[in-house]
């Protein structure tokens, strides 16, 4: 199948589906999309997902690899608190994948679209050497000053996160075969494949907790020992977490133990759980959770506090853990 052939055939079955979103002008089939806007402010993120480096072809299919190209890129928008909108996937195959794979790819992408009124209003296919997907995600807001930054962290606060972690970790170490002889239900062992295969990204717990007052926020993509560092630099303070307290998915805890971890310590590490971790005025805290469990938002666990920097800087500690720890770095 040649590049018009495999456009042709994306293009179909971008239409096959729901009606066209209602802020399409013009979408896939023409030079350029036309939208129109859904609030004055446009919240835009670039993400790619490359072979070998954020997943590995033969351990996920196809639909999967699209799936979690755009859920991670749409998760930056829940970090913000967006309301998202529109995105636009780049589909860069080697000259020997499967034509039927590369529309797998984008029908995988096209269902997260879907599941989150998300627009998937084009973009392009190319060749290259080496498997990549490039996501563009635009969200809209209509105030700058109610979106969240990694910044806004002050002394005080309490710090939460929306999830349980660990699971995408344990999913991934499952999938390359280093805890084997671990003994698991079939039933946790697919959740954990799940988790690291098909993430959503927490969209409507991003634009609430922006909505409800939070002050900083993150989405833990490199583990929340990478990611709560983050908020602590950008904010200038220090954050101090109880690694005990962090909510681990079930399973993660026999996988942790057969790699040689500690269970708390694989699920600050591991990383790709799209979970958001949360900073909030210590005050708000019981309203938040009045209206967290009127909406039906899932859990938020707290699990530290934010704490002026000392001499040595703006820096993240945890309280139960010896020596610094760190997650995925790129």
């Amino acid at each position: 199948m040649r590049e018009l052939q495999l456009i042709a055939e994306i293009e179909r079955e971008l239409r096959a589906g729901p009606p066209r979103h209602p802020r399409i002008a013009r979408g896939p089939g023409d030079d350029a999309a036309v939208v129109r806007a859904g609030g004055p402010w446009a919240v835009t993120s670039v993400d790619s997902s490359v072979d070998g480096v954020h997943f590995r072809l033969g351990e996920l299919a196809p639909h999967e690899i699209g799936h979690r190209a755009l859920a991670s890129a749409l998760s930056d928008l829940g970090a913000m608190g967006a309301r998202p909108g529109e995105a636009y996937l780049v589909v860069a195959l080697p000259a020997d994948f499967p034509p039927e794979d590369g529309l797998a790819l984008v029908t995988g992408a096209a269902a997260v679209a879907e599941r989150h009124d998300v627009a998937l209003c084009g973009g392009d296919v190319s060749r290259s050497e080496t498997l990549t997907l490039s996501v563009t995600v635009v969200g809209w807001a209509d105030d700058p000053g109610r979106l969240l930054g990694r910044d806004g962290a002050r002394p005080g606060d309490l710090v939460a996160v929306t999830g349980p972690l660990g699971g995408a970790g344990a999913g991934l170490a499952l999938l390359e075969g280093r805890a084997e002889g671990v003994a698991l239900e079939p039933d946790v062992r697919a959740e954990l494949h799940r988790r690291y295969a098909r993430p959503e990204p927490r969209l409507a717990a991003g634009a609430a907790l922006a909505e409800l007052g939070a002050s900083a926020l993150i989405d833990i993509s490199d583990g929340i020992a990478t990611d709560a560092r983050h908020l602590a630099l950008r904010s200038g303070v220090q954050i101090e977490l109880q690694a005990t307290s962090l909510p681990r998915d079930c399973g993660v805890d026999a996988v942790a133990r057969a790699l040689g971890a500690r269970p708390e310590v694989f699920a600050a590490t591991a990383g790709e759980d799209y979970e958001l971790c949360v900073c909030v005025p210590a005050g708000t805290r019981a309203a938040l959770e009045r209206e967290w469990r009127a909406r039906e938002l899932g859990s938020l666990t707290w699990v530290g506090a934010v704490h002026a920097a000392d001499a040595s800087g703006p820096s993240l500690r945890f309280a139960d853990v010896a020596g610094e720890l760190s997650g995925w770095t790129h």
